[in-house]
Formats: C-alpha cells, structure tokens, sequence
C-alpha cells in the first residue's frame, strides 16, 4: 500500500483514530527503566568497545532487571569471547531526532560498535519520514565521526501491528507506516555503510512484557543473542 492510500485511510479514520490513541495513553500501564547497571566492564579477550543507543527498548523497558534486559544479554553472549566495555545511552521515548542531545551530553569516546535501537516512538508521535530520515542521517554522522564508530547497527521498526495494547484499526494504521518507515530506513542506512538488522522476533505473547507494548525479557534474551551473533560474525 503507497503512501497515497495510507494518507487517505488516516484522514477517513482520523477521528476514531484519535479516540483509540487517548483511550490508549489513559489505560496503558507504565513501566520504569530497571535496575541495574548501564555500563561496565566484563569478559576475557579482546577489547570490545560496545554502545547501546536509543528508545525505551535500548533501556530494557519491560524486562525486571538489567541483566535481562537488551544490554546484559547482548554483553552475556559477548563476554565469552571478548573484554567487552558497554554502556547504554537510552530514554523512554526517544525519537530519531531526540536521541542526539542525549550523546551530545556526554564526551565522545572511540566505539568499536554503536548498536542504535529507535523506529516505534517516531511512529507513534507521527512524524513526517523525510523528518526522520534527516534525524537518522545526523545522528550516524555523529556516531561515525565524533564517537569513531567502527560499526554501527541500527535494528529494524517492529511490526506494531503485532502489539497487543494497541486496539484495530490504530494498531493496523500504525503498522502500515512502521513498514513504510522500515523500507526507507533499510535503504537509507546501506547507503551510509549502517548495518541495518530487520526486526524478525515474533511477538507472541510470551515475548511481550505485561504493558502490551514492550519486548518481554524472552524478546530481550532473542534480540540480544541475534545481536551479539551479528556483531561477532565480523
């Protein structure tokens, strides 16, 4: 479906639209960061600089703790093979365009792989594609020449139309644009030497934290061995 039809169906949709999204926002439940550790050292072998950037799922929102969550079972799988330095560098509700100020409070540091975790929030706040694409393009810049990034690895938006708080038809607006949105940030990032990781976990409900809207720590655990094994495979 073009952008075209997608335009139409939320202006035909739009008031409905707007009571699912109220409704939504009243009714969902918050969930905080979790505890633990968001830097650290751990492992044996070589260096392995390692930073995680990005949304509320870059924070391990929806998992009980840290160790759980993307980072600790990122840095579990790569500690068997390398001294890995990490640190997370997220916020709940971070855009593409939001999540700069975030790096740009802290003194660039050389990384050996900058793992950017964004795409839901800049659905859900509607912004315009060209917006975060341009967003994007600064924010890999950045990671690329202030932080010396030797890899960068962006994820791929998750099928919203697979999260169980949102209500249909929101859920399956709000799925039609993460699709759109995904295929233009795949393209964007091989043009700028990004590696970009298409999001296959399943969202089954066992993989989804209790506020509907999260991965659960089996999603983490999934999304963090998939991860890791990108990162080793080069």
């Amino acid at each position: 479906m073009n952008r075209y039809f997608e335009t139409i169906i939320k202006l035909v949709l739009s008031p409905y639209l707007a009571t699912q999204a109220l409704k939504v926002r009243k009714m969902a439940k918050i969930l905080p960061d979790p505890p633990g550790h968001r830097s650290g050292e751990t492992g044996t072998g070589p260096t392995l600089t390692l930073m995680i950037v990005g949304d509320s799922s870059a924070s391990g929102v929806g998992a009980p703790h840290q160790s759980l969550a993307l980072s600790g079972q990122m840095v579990h799988v790569l500690g068997g093979s390398y001294h890995v330095k990490w640190r997370v560098m997220a916020r709940s509700g971070a855009t593409s365009c939001t999540v700069r100020p975030i790096l740009k409070s802290q003194d660039p540091q050389k990384t050996d792989v900058a793992l950017v975790v964004l795409g839901v929030n800049d659905v859900t706040s509607q912004m315009p594609l060209n917006r975060v694409l341009s967003c994007r393009a600064e924010l890999y810049t950045m990671l690329f020449e202030s932080w010396q990034a030797k890899r960068v690895i962006a994820t791929g938006v998750p099928p919203i139309d697979k999260f169980p708080l949102l209500p249909n038809p929101l859920r399956w607006v709000l799925g039609l644009q993460a699709r759109r949105f995904d295929k233009a940030l795949a393209e964007q990032a091989g043009s700028m030497g990004v590696e970009y990781m298409p999001f296959d976990v399943p969202l089954t409900p066992e993989m989804m934290a209790e506020d509907g809207f999260h991965p659960g720590p089996n999603a983490y655990a999934l999304l963090g061995h998939k991860m890791a094994a990108q990162i080793m495979h080069r």
